[in-house]
């Protein structure tokens, strides 16, 4: 059992995540999520494919990380999370980084899947603050974290983009190697909330705090969905936006699996839409059908991630 008094920034001895590897990071004993102590981010970019109030008109200043903690058989973004395509870098790196996506006019800057690099995601934070940033700081997670892990964050974050996947463990541990998603998601967004409370937005309806749930509809798992549905109309009523995505599409290992090996019906999604409304769910996002395409996949190819290596 690992203790609660271990140091949970203490990457030589990683517990950093659900997974409690205990890799040797610094001495590049990669555990699950195949990183070492230093960030590995394999595109900075403008997205313009959020959330409405996330991407507004100007767009969304993404920072992509590589590695993952968990398995997804249907990641779209594969090639960074599975295959960990990407470039090293340090805080002082990052922070500069974060900088440049400031300088670019966005409405934000969103750090997408940098859970497994908290302490020099931390520290970079904090240093590009100093060094003038400003804008709100999105963090885009798959929802798989510590509480102990996100405390690292606050103070630090306005608006919390979390994933809750999956309710149902045999669906979790099938489809992500993670039969416990679901225990550590629910406690990782309540404390999301905790530290940010309900949403605040701008007088052009971009958002300036808050928490966006993101679930993704999975072929023959509605009813797993209505389960995640209810878990967050019973724990947060109205107080945070709930995101229906219907970008499902095939791809990585699901192509090989049988019952993921296709697109979700309309009857499938509209169901779920339907259950959000019939719990009496208010706010939110849904998506056409068209938006199951691979088109929206970023092309990671290291762009943005220059910087004057100023150590």
């Amino acid at each position: 059992m690992i203790s609660d008094k271990l140091d949970i920034t203490d990457m030589s001895f990683c517990c950093l995540c659900p997974r409690n590897c205990k890799a040797d990071r610094t001495k590049n004993i990669f555990g699950f999520c195949k990183s070492s102590e230093y960030p590995k981010a394999a595109l900075a970019s403008i997205h313009r494919f959020e959330e409405p109030p996330i991407s507004g008109t100007r767009g969304s200043g993404t920072v992509f990380f590589s590695g993952c903690n968990l398995k997804c058989v249907f990641c779209q973004n594969y090639e960074i999370s599975q295959l960990n395509k990407g470039k090293e870098l340090s805080a002082n790196e990052l922070a500069e980084i974060f900088i440049n996506q400031q300088n670019k006019n966005v409405h934000n800057l969103n750090l997408v899947s940098a859970g497994h690099f908290l302490p020099k995601v931390q520290e970079a934070l904090i240093k590009a603050k100093n060094m003038g940033l400003k804008i709100p700081v999105v963090y885009n997670s798959s929802g798989y974290e510590k509480v102990e892990a996100l405390k690292l964050l606050e103070g630090l974050i306005d608006i919390y983009l979390p994933d809750i996947k999956y309710f149902s463990p045999e669906i979790s541990a099938k489809y992500s190697g993670a039969s416990d998603y679901f225990k550590f998601a629910s406690s990782a967004v309540k404390e999301m909330y905790r530290q940010v409370g309900k949403n605040e937005f701008d007088s052009e309806g971009i958002m300036q705090k808050g928490v966006i749930i993101r679930h993704l509809v999975l072929p023959n798992c509605r009813k797993d969905s209505f389960k995640v549905l209810n878990f967050i109309k019973e724990t947060f009523g109205d107080n945070v936006y709930v995101s229906i995505l219907n970008q499902y599409t095939p791809m990585y290992k699901a192509k090989e699996i049988k019952e993921l090996n296709r697109r979700v019906t309309t009857f499938e999604y509209n169901s779920v839409i339907d259950y959000f409304f019939d719990i009496g769910l208010k706010y939110g996002y849904m998506q056409e059908r068209n938006s199951a395409t691979s088109a929206y996949t970023p092309v990671f190819d290291l762009s943005g991630l220059e910087t004057e290596r100023n150590e």
